[in-house]
C-alpha cells in the first residue's frame, strides 16, 4: 500500500526549516516521495492542517480492569491524535503478562510501559511502595524485561502517600535494579516525604522526573522562583524533566516562573486516566495548548511530544519522519477559538488558539479521523 500526504503544513522537529512538502508511505514505513507512484498511490489532501510525526504521550495509565486507575488506550491514544503512549507504572511484574494480553495486543495505539518497581504496581491500591516485601528484585526485573519488549524503564512514585514510612528507600532499591539492568527510572514527585534534596541526587543521566512543574510546596523552585540546587545539578547530569499533568501535578504559575528564568527543554505528557480526562487534563493536545498559553511556540510544543520524547525513551522508530521508520503521523489543526482551560491547582486561563486532532495514521494506516 502506498500513501501520499499532500498540502499539509509540516512540523518536523528534526528539520525545523521544512515547512512544506509531501510525506510518502509504503508498506507502513516512510519512503522518499520519488519511490511512490503518483498514479497508483492513495493521495490524502490535508490542506490547512498541520502534519507532524506521530505524537508520543509518555505518561498515561491504561491498565483497564487491572490497575485501580485506568482508561481505554485508544481513547487517549489514536482517538486523540497520539500514536504511541507509555503506561507509567500501572503494572508491576505480577500483572505484566496480563497487561500484554489485554492492553498491548488489543489496541490500535502502540502501548509501551514503565514497569513499577513494586511487583503489584497499581493493581492493589495506591500505596504500592509502603511494604519493602513488595519490591521487585533484580532477577525478577531481568526476567520481566526479557519477556516484554515494550518495557522502556522502571517507575517509582516518590510521594508520602505512596511510600508511607519508607521515605526514599524504595528509590534506593529502584536505583540498584535499574543500574543492574541498564534502564532509566521515571520518578513521580509530589507531596513529601521524601523530599527532593534526597530524591534528585539519586538520579542519573536519562532518568525522568515527571510532575516536574507541580504547584505544591517543596518543588523544583524555591520561594524566589529559583531552581533548588539539587534540581540544577540533576539537569546538568542529564536528568530529564517531564510535565505529567495529572489531577494535581501541573501549575501554570510554576511553569511560567521556570520559563522566565530557564530555557531547559522538557517533555509533555498527560498522566491521564478515567478520573481526570474531563478535567483538568482533557488530552495531550489540550496540555500542549496550555503551553501555547504560556507563549511556548507550536514547534516547541510538538518537539516535546515527538523528538524529545523519542530521545527520553530511547526510541528510534517513533516521533520522526526519518526514511525507513514506522509511518506514524499526527494531523492536527490550530483553530482560533477562545477556551478557558484549568490547571491542576484550579487556575483558569483563557486561550485564543486551540490544538485539535484531525487524523491519526499508525504504521501507514488511517486508524482515526475527526
Amino acid at each position: 500500500m502506498e500513501l501520499l500526504i499532500r498540502n499539509g503544513r509540516l512540523v518536523d522537529p528534526d528539520d525545523v526549516a521544512r515547512e512544506s512538502g509531501e510525506i510518502a508511505i509504503r508498506d507502513g514505513r516512510f519512503v522518499a516521495v520519488s519511490e511512490i507512484s503518483q498514479e497508483t498511490a492513495t493521495v490524502m489532501d490535508v490542506a490547512g492542517s498541520y502534519v507532524a510525526p506521530g505524537f508520543i504521550d509518555m505518561h498515561v495509565h491504561v491498565y483497564e480492569d487491572g490497575a485501580v486507575i485506568g482508561i481505554d488506550a485508544d481513547r487517549v491514544g489514536v482517538q486523540q491524535g497520539v500514536t504511541t503512549i507509555v503506561d507509567a507504572g500501572s503494572t508491576g511484574s505480577d500483572g505484566l503478562a496480563r497487561f500484554r494480553e489485554t492492553i498491548i495486543d488489543t489496541h490500535d495505539t502502540e502501548v509501551l510501559a514503565f514497569l513499577n518497581i513494586s511487583r503489584k504496581g497499581l493493581c492493589d491500591g495506591l500505596s504500592e511502595l509502603a511494604d519493602p516485601a513488595d519490591l521487585m528484585g533484580v532477577d525478577e526485573a531481568r526476567t520481566a524485561f526479557a519477556a516484554e519488549p515494550n518495557l522502556v524503564g522502571l517507575k517509582a512514585r516518590m510521594s508520602g502517600s505512596v511510600v508511607r514510612e519508607q521515605d526514599v528507600k524504595p528509590l534506593v532499591h529502584a536505583r540498584m535494579v535499574a543500574d543492574a539492568l541498564g534502564v532509566p527510572i521515571m520518578i513521580h514527585i509530589g507531596n513529601p516525604p521524601p523530599y527532593l534534596p534526597d530524591i534528585l541526587p539519586l538520579l542519573k543521566k536519562g532518568d525522568i522526573v515527571t510532575h516536574a512543574f507541580h504547584g505544591k510546596e517543596h518543588g523544583i523552585l524555591d520561594t524566589n522562583g529559583e531552581m533548588i540546587p539539587e534540581a540544577r545539578d540533576a539537569l546538568t547530569r542529564g536528568v530529564l524533566f517531564d510535565i505529567g499533568h495529572g489531577s494535581a501535578s501541573f501549575s501554570y504559575e510554576t511553569l511560567q516562573k521556570f520559563k522566565g528564568k530557564y530555557d531547559e527543554a522538557f517533555t509533555t505528557s498527560t498522566d491521564i486516566y478515567e478520573r481526570n480526562i474531563e478535567t483538568p487534563v482533557g488530552s495531550l493536545m489540550t496540555t500542549m495548548t496550555k503551553l501555547l498559553q504560556l507563549d511556548y511556540s507550536l514547534d516547541e510544543a510538538v518537539a516535546s511530544v515527538t523528538s524529545r520524547a523519542r530521545a527520553a525513551l530511547g526510541l528510534h522508530e517513533q516521533g520522526t519522519f526519518a526514511l525507513g521508520t514506522v509511518a506514524d503521523v499526527t494531523v492536527f489543526d490550530v483553530v482560533d477559538r477562545k477556551m478557558a482551560l484549568v490547571d491542576s491547582n484550579g487556575e483558569v486561563r483563557e486561550t485564543v488558539k486551540v490544538i485539535e486532532p484531525k487524523m491519526t495514521i499508525k504504521s501507514g494506516r488511517v486508524v482515526w479521523k475527526a
